[in-house]
């Protein structure tokens, strides 16, 4: 009870003594868009056998004439430090990464002895692995709000 008035007061949970009315008109009429990205293909093999080189041209060139440089763009790619390309056993340690991120059938040891052998060509499809598989999708989804 009020004590100078006599009337009942309903208490709000927040402590105040006035109850607000809801809302019946929403903020933000007009357009909005919404951008939805998808990442697709995980699993199975390797997207391009070790040998088919000449689908990429720039990345063929670059893996026969400076692989040190595609190294550096593979680490770029897979997120980490620019310098990573220089610690010994790191390309091993992205194709490692890569075929378990992408859930590409393999092994610890087929991967060594890929990058070890004929690492030119690990590293030209490494590359070609992230370009294929790091491809977004993106939809635009307009919709228009009105007031009724």
């Amino acid at each position: 009870m009020d004590p100078l008035g006599g009337k009942d007061i309903e208490a709000n949970p927040t402590g105040s003594e006035e109850m607000q009315l809801p809302v019946l008109t929403q903020p933000g009429l007009g357009e909005t868009t919404t951008t939805v990205t998808t990442i697709s293909q995980t699993g199975g093999d390797w997207s391009t056998g070790l040998f088919e080189v000449c689908g990429d041209t720039s990345t063929c060139l670059m893996g026969a004439f400076v692989p040190c440089c595609l190294d550096l763009s593979l680490a770029h790619q897979y997120g980490e430090c620019m310098c990573l390309p220089l610690l010994p056993g790191s390309t091993f340690a992205m194709r490692v990464g890569i075929r378990e991120r992408f859930k590409i059938r393999g092994s610890v040891c087929e991967d060594w002895t890929t990058v070890y052998c004929c690492y030119p060509l690990a590293l030209c499809q490494m590359i070609r692995e992230m370009k294929k598989r790091l491809k977004t999708q993106i939809y635009t989804v307009s919709t228009t709000l009105e007031s009724s």
